[in-house]
């Protein structure tokens, strides 16, 4: 008995180790590298002998890269809003109203958001070209939330099955309205969940590369996945894996800090809707 005890407790240990590295081993194998200039980046070690902030400076100074973040959050940040302040409302009518076809809608929305970005990119590319948004932050945001709205939908519809009725009929029986019941007795109770998905969804949007790609064309309106995928070496066959690796860390940290700020509503939002009280 102490023998297995000592066995599975040594296979989870392993399997914690494994885990961590997988999670882990990319962020600092590329902040590792980042640190590293000409012939140090290809030789072994697992901390570089004359670390420098070379390549950080390089990205910055070679590139319009502090407005490519700036594209970033603006964009992240509108389509967020955006995406909650449409899924709250949406949700309400999927939960709490009852109607004809509102289970067939509710499918079609996660079929939606299951579609994949190259399937939709000819027609969004046209639409986008038609209301005269390419080439600019406003597109980019009109074509996330193809990505964002529909799972943030879904998400919100679900804690919203959770939320007692009663606190909906005390408010209705108080006088309160559609929008006073969303606003006063639905949204403080759904703060984990529109954390939760309000920071899956700015990942989502801070990520995206397809469409960042196809509809922007100048330096000034693209964003960091696009910005980090151009980066040019002196020659065409050269790779700066040092400034790559520079971009990468400065946009993924800020992801990794937001994570663990606000992890506790993360945590709580996503496991609201798993069991029904």
């Amino acid at each position: 008995m102490i023998a297995q005890a000592l066995i599975a407790r040594l296979g989870f240990a392993l399997a914690v180790v494994l885990i961590v590295a997988v999670s882990i081993g990319p962020l600092g194998y590329a902040l590792v590298t980042s640190l590293e200039t000409g012939s140090a980046l290809v030789s072994p070690g697992v901390w570089p002998e004359a670390p420098t902030l070379a390549n950080y400076t390089a990205v910055f100074a070679e590139q319009p890269f502090a407005r490519n973040i700036l594209n970033s959050v603006l964009v992240a940040g509108g389509v967020v809003a955006l995406s909650l302040s449409l899924a709250v409302t949406a949700a309400f009518a999927l939960a709490r109203v009852a109607f004809r076809g509102r289970g067939l809608l509710l499918g079609t929305i996660l079929c939606v958001a299951m579609f994949p970005q190259v399937a939709v990119l000819s027609g969004m590319f046209l639409l986008i070209r038609s209301l005269g948004l390419y080439n600019s932050l406003a597109g980019l945001g009109l074509s996330y939330l193809m990505l964002t709205l529909p799972f943030t939908v879904w998400m919100l519809t679900t804690f919203l099955r959770q939320i007692p009725k009663e606190l909906e009929e005390a408010a209705i029986m108080d006088g309160a309205g559609p929008l006073t019941v969303i606003g006063r007795v639905f949204l403080p109770l759904l703060w984990p969940a529109l954390v939760s998905t309000g920071l899956l969804a700015f990942i989502v949007a801070w990520n995206e590369f397809l469409f960042a790609l196809t509809f922007t064309l100048t330096a000034e309106t693209r964003t960091v996945p696009v910005a980090i995928a151009l980066i040019s070496g002196a020659s065409a066959f050269e790779l700066p894996w040092g400034r790559i690796m520079a971009a990468s860390v400065v946009v993924t940290l800020p992801m990794v800090a937001l994570v663990l700020v606000f992890q506790r509503w993360i945590v709580s939002g996503l496991t609201a809707g798993a069991v029904k009280g």
